[in-house]
């Protein structure tokens, strides 16, 4: 059967691009994008916090077809929680996707499985749709751990979520020892490893969940690998980290299908 899930491609800027430069940034990218790419794939913008406002003023009011993204935010929606931002918050800015448990999150942070469970119902509680990051270590892929690993994140994550919301998600696979090393799974192993997530969802969650969730793949994407990635009948997108940081590359990735496909 033939994969009928929309393309995901989602560009995630981390801590780089003040308010300024997201608005060059997001005006270049509009004008390099062509008609058919805005139907063809969907397209997320994941910036600092302090560049979302800026956003959402200039993709509103230029009806552009970017999703706004949000990099991570805080499980409860209020309180005395310095300098962290909540899900009602992003919602009101008109983010539509939140990455949640981001390995450098979890590595940097302390974000623990059970942190990710919470940040991801807060975000599902307020209309958004999550992005949930699993991914492996160097060290547990070459002693065999990373199927379990993988696992064990995605069913802790997916605690106590309702088969229509995990069916409605995005997930996305990163190797912890791909992102930004430029190193990259092969194509036959990033598969691998989404068809592996895409069974614990069904397990999860059921198959019909299963067959609708996208699942991402992200660590060291480049324009001259996408294409190659995105074959895969079980890879549905990209979650991009250096490559999103200029406009014109990332406007390759997001045109992956007229090179190399």
């Amino acid at each position: 059967m033939a994969n009928a899930r929309k393309p995901f491609i989602s560009g995630n800027w981390k801590m780089n691009h003040n308010h300024l430069d997201a608005v060059q940034f997001i005006q270049k990218l509009y004008y390099r994008l062509e008609k058919d790419d805005y139907e063809a794939v969907e397209i997320s913008i994941h910036s600092p916090f302090t560049d979302i406002r800026s956003l959402q003023t200039i993709i509103e009011s230029d009806k552009m077809k970017f999703h706004i993204g949000a990099q991570n935010c805080h499980y409860e929606p209020s309180g005395a929680f310095t300098g962290e931002v909540s899900a009602p918050m992003l919602a009101k800015l008109s983010v539509s996707h939140v990455i949640i448990g981001h390995s450098e999150r979890r590595e940097y942070f302390g974000e623990t499985d059970e942190i990710v469970n919470k940040k991801l119902k807060a975000v599902l509680g307020n209309g958004m749709t999550p992005i949930l990051c699993c991914g492996e270590t160097l060290e547990e892929r070459e002693s065999g751990e990373a199927n379990s690993k993988v696992e064990g994140q995605i069913r802790a994550g997916l605690a106590g979520i309702t088969k229509e919301h995990v069916a409605s998600m995005v997930i996305a696979y990163e190797p912890i020892w791909a992102i930004g090393t430029g190193a990259t799974a092969t194509s036959a192993d990033a598969e691998e490893m989404c068809l592996h997530i895409r069974g614990v969802v069904a397990g999860v969650a059921g198959n019909d969940a299963a067959e609708s969730v996208r699942i991402q793949y992200g660590g060291s994407v480049k324009p001259g690998n996408i294409a190659e990635l995105m074959a895969q009948p079980n890879i549905d997108g990209a979650l991009v980290g250096g490559a999103s940081l200029e406009a014109d590359e990332f406007a390759a990735l997001i045109q992956y299908r007229n090179h190399g496909r």
